[in-house]
């Protein structure tokens, strides 16, 4: 499985080296390879935020699961499986158009807060700091970063296969 730090390059590496024009393809209906990263970006810089915000506050407990919310843990971050056609949270949209070189910095912002958070939180915070996923619940850090690294291998796969067509 991917590192969380290997993140940009299992990302960005497809579009390394690229024009900037294949950063915007996409098949009708789908997102370019810009929206995609820039997705990402959303999530990881998102909840990325809310930890730090969250960092000094006493200790948490995690709300109960839902049948549902258990299951997609279960499927999606211990499993790996990883459904397609689920749209994303209005919070993660992308932009129409957003540009190459800003949506690559976030992504690699946000990949480096959290990382920096690793070491400041973790071992101590493993599992009294919590962040609300809008599909599986409350989530730690560390499953944070196993969904952030599932789902980052899920949109790379797609931005290949927009950069082969």
């Amino acid at each position: 499985m991917t590192r969380f730090a290997d993140i940009p390059d299992l990302v960005l590496g497809p579009l390394a080296g690229r024009p900037e024009a294949d950063w915007y393809r996409a098949p009708p209906g789908k997102w370019t390879p810009a929206q995609i990263v820039h997705h990402l970006a959303i999530s990881i810089d998102g909840s990325g935020r809310v930890f730090e915000e969250r960092s000094a506050k006493p200790p948490m407990r995690r709300r109960p699961r839902t049948l549902r919310q258990r299951l997609g843990h279960l499927l999606y971050l211990d499993i790996g499986w990883i459904p397609s056609g689920r749209p994303a949270p209005a919070a993660t949209e992308p932009a129409e158009r957003p540009d190459a070189g800003a949506v690559e910095q976030q992504l690699r912002d946000g990949v480096a807060r959290f990382l920096g958070l690793t070491h400041e939180l973790l071992p101590a915070r493993r599992d009294d700091l919590f962040v609300k996923h809008p599909a599986f619940g409350d989530l730690t850090l560390p499953e944070w970063l196993r969904f952030h690294v599932r789902h980052c291998a899920h949109h790379a796969k797609q931005i290949r296969a927009r950069l082969a067509s």
